[in-house]
C-alpha cells in the first residue's frame, strides 16, 4: 500500500524531518511518479465537473495548513464525491505509483493535511451526505466530508449531539476527525472516537474498498479492523463513511469560569468537580494567566485593522488570576444540575480552591467564555510572531511543570502559554516569540520530548504526528512498536 498513500504521518521510517525550521534536507521519494497530463485527463473522467483543480490560485489554499508553517506543492487537486470515485482514483495512483495526501478540513497543525512535496490532493469536502440517523440508537451514518458542527447541527433537531468538539468545529470534517482521533474539549464525559465511532468505510492504497461499516455496539466477530484506520492519520487507507454512535443531547447546560491562585489549585477544583458533579460534567478546561492574554491581545488587533473601539474577547473575571478554569455541565434537569453546581460552587469557595468565579446567565454569557479559551490559537497565529505548537499528555502531578521548566529554560527570548483539557491529562504547550526561530526550537526540541518520555507521558495527545513529529515518535513508542506498525504498514 506504499505506491498510492504517501502516509500523511508515516515518517518512521523514512528520513523526513519538519519543515518548519529544522535544517535537515528532505528529499522526495525517487520511486513515486510526476502527474502528467494523461493522468489529469483520466481524473476528468472520473469526477464530475470541477472535481479536478489545476489553477495555481486555486490549489493554494489546499497546499497550506492552517497555520501557514507547512506548505507543499501539489499541481492537482481531486474533489470526489463517492467512494467508488475515491476507489478509482486511488487504483490508478497506485499503477502509476503517484503519490497522494487525503485532506479532509486542512484544520490540523503538524503538518499532516498538506504535500510535503507534489503529492496529489484528495480532498474529501464534496463528500458531506449525512445518510442516515437511527432515531432510536442516535447512531448516525455519514459521509467523511461532513463539517462538524453542520453535522451536530442536523442533530439537534432529533435530540441528540456529536460527542466531540473542537475549536474547529465549523471547518474540521467528521473524517479528519476520526483519521487524527480528535479528543476535544468533552472527552472527560463522551470517550475518545475510538469508543465512540461503531464502523467505518475506507478506501486502500490500490483502491480496495473495506466496508467495515457497522452500527452495531457489540459485534465480536474478529480483528476489530475499524481502529486501525481511527488515528492512523490516512496511511493506512482513506475514510470515506463512518457510523458514529451519538450521545442525547443535553438539555440543561452550565458554564462556570473560575480564578485559581496555583495550579494545585486547578487539581484539587477538578477532584471535586469529579466527585461533586460527575454524571454532568461535560468540560474542565485551565488557561493559565498567559493564555488569557493571549486572547485578549487579539483586541488590539481588530482595532488597528477595523479602527473600532469594540472587543473581541472579555476580561473573563473581575481581577486577574494566574489561573482559571472553565466548566460545563450538561444534564437533563435544570433544578438537580443547578443545586450539583451550587453546593460545588459553595465547596470551592469555602475552602478557597477558587479565588474569584462567575456563573454564565444566558447563551451570550457561555459563549463569551468559551471564546476566551476557544480564540488562543487563532490568537497565537494572529499575532504575527514565530509560534510552536505543543500537545502533549502528561500525569497530572507534571502537567504544567514543563511550562515552569522552559521558562526558566527560554527566559526572556519566549513566551510560553499552557492551557488545555486537564481532565484528560492533555496541556496545549505553546512557545511565541520574535527571536530566530531555529535558535528557539534547538533549545526546545527535543529537551521537551525528553522531558515527555521521563514521565511516560505522550508526545501526541490528540493532534497526531504528521510531519512535525515523525522523528520523535520513539519518545512515546518503543522500538518493537514502531516495527510492528511498520510491519502492518
Amino acid at each position: 500500500g506504499r505506491k498510492a498513500i504517501r502516509g500523511v504521518s508515516w515518517r518512521i521510517s523514512t528520513t523526513i524531518t519538519t519543515r518548519s525550521y529544522s535544517t535537515t534536507s528532505i528529499f522526495r521519494n525517487s520511486k513515486f511518479a510526476t502527474v502528467t497530463e494523461d493522468d489529469i485527463n483520466f481524473f476528468k473522467k472520473v469526477l464530475d465537473e470541477g472535481g479536478v483543480i489545476t489553477d495555481p490560485d486555486d490549489l493554494e489554499m489546499y497546499n497550506t495548513d492552517w497555520t501557514t508553517k507547512y506548505k507543499g506543492n501539489s499541481k492537482v487537486v481531486l474533489r470526489p464525491k463517492t467512494t467508488k470515485q475515491v476507489s478509482s482514483i486511488l487504483q490508478h495512483c497506485h499503477s502509476r505509483c503517484l503519490p497522494v495526501v487525503p485532506q479532509g478540513g486542512n484544520t490540523g497543525v503538524v503538518g499532516g493535511s498538506v504535500p510535503v512535496f507534489d503529492e496529489i490532493i484528495l480532498s474529501l469536502g464534496l463528500m458531506n451526505k449525512i445518510e442516515n440517523l437511527d432515531k432510536i440508537s442516535g447512531v448516525v451514518t455519514c459521509q467523511a466530508g461532513v463539517v462538524l458542527e453542520a453535522l451536530d447541527n442536523h442533530l439537534s433537531h432529533y435530540g441528540y449531539t456529536v460527542p466531540v468538539d473542537i475549536g474547529a468545529k465549523g471547518s474540521c470534517q467528521i473524517g479528519g476527525n476520526a483519521s487524527t482521533n480528535a479528543g476535544g474539549v468533552r472527552l472527560i464525559r463522551y470517550g475518545s472516537l475510538h469508543a465512540n465511532i461503531l464502523g467505518v468505510e475506507a478506501v486502500l492504497a490500490d483502491g480496495t474498498v473495506v466496508d467495515s461499516l457497522s452500527g452495531l455496539r457489540k459485534d465480536n466477530t474478529g480483528y476489530d479492523l475499524k481502529q486501525l484506520f481511527i488515528g492512523s492519520e490516512g496511511t493506512l487507507g482513506i475514510i470515506t463513511r463512518v457510523s458514529l454512535l451519538t450521545p442525547a443531547r443535553p438539555s440543561s447546560v452550565n458554564v462556570a469560569m473560575f480564578g485559581c491562585k496555583d495550579f494545585a489549585s486547578v487539581i484539587r477544583a477538578l477532584q471535586l468537580a469529579k466527585s461533586e458533579l460527575s454524571e454532568i460534567l461535560t468540560a474542565f478546561e485551565f488557561l493559565d494567566r498567559e493564555s488569557v492574554e493571549i486572547s485578549l491581545s487579539l483586541n488590539d488587533q481588530h482595532q488597528q485593522i477595523d479602527n473600532r473601539s469594540s472587543s473581541i474577547v472579555k476580561e473573563p473575571l473581575s481581577t486577574s488570576h494566574p489561573f482559571y478554569i472553565l466548566i460545563e455541565t450538561g444534564g437533563f434537569n435544570m433544578d438537580h444540575d443547578r443545586a450539583k453546581l451550587n453546593q460545588f460552587l459553595e465547596n470551592i469557595l469555602s475552602t478557597e480552591v477558587v479565588t474569584d468565579g462567575v456563573v454564565a446567565e444566558n447563551i451570550t454569557q457561555v459563549k463569551e467564555l468559551w471564546k476566551v479559551r476557544e480564540i488562543i490559537p487563532d490568537a497565537m497565529i494572529k499575532s504575527g510572531k514565530h509560534i510552536f505548537l505543543y500537545d502533549l499528555t502528561l500525569p497530572l502531578s507534571h502537567i504544567y511543570k514543563i511550562v515552569d521548566v522552559l521558562r526558566d529554560k527560554l527566559g526572556e527570548r519566549a513566551s510560553v502559554i499552557g492551557f488545555g483539557h486537564v481532565g484528560d491529562g492533555n496541556i496545549h504547550l505553546n512557545v511565541v516569540t520574535s527571536r530566530d526561530p531555529k535558535e528557539i526550537q534547538d533549545i526546545v526540541e527535543p529537551f521537551i520530548y525528553e522531558f515527555v518520555a521521563e514521565q511516560k507521558g505522550s508526545i501526541s495527545a490528540e493532534h497526531g504526528i504528521g510531519v512535525l513529529k515523525s522523528k520523535y515518535l520513539h519518545y512515546s513508542k518503543s522500538e518493537k512498536a514502531i516495527d510492528l506498525m511498520r510491519q502492518i504498514k
